[in-house]
């Protein structure tokens, strides 16, 4: 929640193409959304499958945040900060991702 706080807070300042500002809202704010949503999952498979779109998610918003520093250069210190923060985020959900499939035995 956290990072999309921070997110949030980035989008009020960007002054750029609406539908960037967008896309780079909703992937960034989905993150958070679905590891929230993995904590109530059916199965360790559906937990593994949520925390796997909340890492797509994660990714695509690192996408976004390179395009908004191209077109924003004044920005690049603050989208800096805030890819430092989704690589945080992406690191976290591949440990967990992987220790639940360890744990499964889907992986060694």
């Amino acid at each position: 929640m956290d990072f999309a706080i921070k997110l949030i807070q980035f989008y009020e300042r960007v002054e750029c193409k609406a539908f960037l500002k967008n896309q780079l809202a909703r992937s960034g704010t989905s993150i958070g959304a679905n590891i929230h949503e993995s904590t109530y999952a059916e199965s360790p498979e559906d937990f593994i499958h949520k925390l796997g779109i909340a890492l797509k998610e994660c990714n695509e918003t690192e996408y976004w945040l390179n395009l908004v520093a191209e077109i924003c250069p004044d920005l690049k210190d603050d989208v800096l900060q805030l890819k430092q923060n989704a690589g945080s985020i992406r690191r976290m959900l591949i440990s967990s991702i992987v220790k639940v499939k360890q744990r499964l035995g889907i992986i060694n």
